[in-house]
């Protein structure tokens, strides 16, 4: 995935969330939170090809 595609799919959360009533503060949080599981996820998913 390109970085454009990477930001791309960020700014379309963000929408998302916006859309939905979040304050900037409220949709920054949860898209912090949203990456850091994904990154835990693939950092799991490392590890176990590893084993």
């Amino acid at each position: 995935m390109s970085p454009a595609e990477i930001v791309s799919k960020l700014w379309n959360y963000c929408n998302v969330l916006r859309d939905d009533g979040m304050s900037y503060g409220d949709y920054v949080e949860q898209l912090t939170y949203l990456l850091f599981l994904k990154m835990a996820d693939e950092l799991f998913e490392h590890y176990r090809c590893l084993q």
